[in-house]
């Protein structure tokens, strides 16, 4: 269990502050699209022979990764007339549908899309997590090195084209070393946990404050919190603990969100009412499955 929690934490470390980013420039589904383009990648060296987890693997994953990254910086234009996350879903749906018709050629091929989507983080191994922490590590050095270009063109991309920036080549580089970031952790997390980890921190911290370092903070602490009691609860049921920890993600998010509504509403009285109403209704709805 103990390599399974160092795990979560180091993917906590980048994928928050990655998430950041994700949500500033209102591509939410790329970590999802990019994770199941390295899924793909994966998919295809499976059906040559080349075992998940291996090195082989992550090169077949890294490829295609790339292959996407090049796709989504390339869609990306100033006056657009399509939404760049037409584009990025568009991929995502055209990568899911060659994954499954791939792997429909290979052998224990629902165990594998089983294992892209949940992943195998409770046996990952150390020397694992510590390549994983060293690549992330170098990631996380190049995006502070160059963090006013990304965090320009996260937070103000027209600003950055007024400056002359090269907003698409700057945008390639960002989807470069997130697709490093994504090729590693797919082959470890899944395809569900990754997308977790990268969006519900930074959705979570940016309901609460404006500011990137207090963002950073609070993902991290909330990353390694359901990380913890996540990784517990699967153990002590007995369950996968990838969906587990997705799970009580979720839990959280919603959990914070109707403390924010209630500390903020102008009624409080009033919103402790439909609070309550609402999970009456989904208490409701639970019980009725079992009926």
């Amino acid at each position: 269990m103990a390599p399974a929690f160092f795990e979560c934490l180091v993917l906590v470390g980048i994928h928050s502050y990655l998430g950041l980013h994700v949500i500033r420039r209102k591509v939410i589904f790329v970590d999802l699209a990019l994770a199941q383009i390295a899924a793909l990648g994966t998919t295809v060296g499976f059906l040559f022979g080349i075992l998940p987890g291996t090195m082989g693997a992550y090169w077949f994953s890294l490829s295609f990764t790339f292959i996407g990254a090049a796709i989504f910086s390339i869609s990306r234009l100033r006056h657009e007339t399509i939404p760049q996350e037409a584009v990025i879903g568009l991929a995502y749906a055209i990568a899911a549908a060659v994954a499954i018709l791939v792997i429909d050629k290979a052998p224990h091929g629902a165990e594998h899309i089983k294992e892209i989507l949940t992943g195998s983080i409770l046996w990952v191994k150390w020397s694992t997590i510590a390549t994983a922490a060293i690549v992330y590590s170098f990631v996380g050095v190049f995006h502070y090195i160059f963090r006013r270009q990304f965090l320009l063109i996260s937070n103000d991309p027209e600003e950055a084209y007024r400056q002359g920036m090269s907003v698409r080549f700057w945008d390639f580089l960002f989807y470069v070393s997130f697709g490093l970031v994504i090729s590693l952790s797919v082959k470890t997390a899944g395809v569900l946990l990754v997308f977790v980890f990268l969006v519900v921190p930074a959705i979570t911290s940016m309901l609460i404050t404006d500011i990137l370092w207090k963002q950073l903070t609070i993902g991290w602490g909330l990353g390694v919190f359901v990380s913890m009691i996540g990784l517990y609860i699967s153990y002590v049921a007995d369950i996968p603990s990838g969906p587990t920890v997705v799970a009580f993600y979720g839990l959280m998010l919603v959990l914070i969100s109707l403390f924010l509504y209630y500390r903020r509403a102008e009624s409080r009285k009033t919103a402790l009412l439909r609070i309550a109403m609402g999970v009456g209704v989904f208490i409701l709805i639970i019980f009725g499955f079992y009926l």
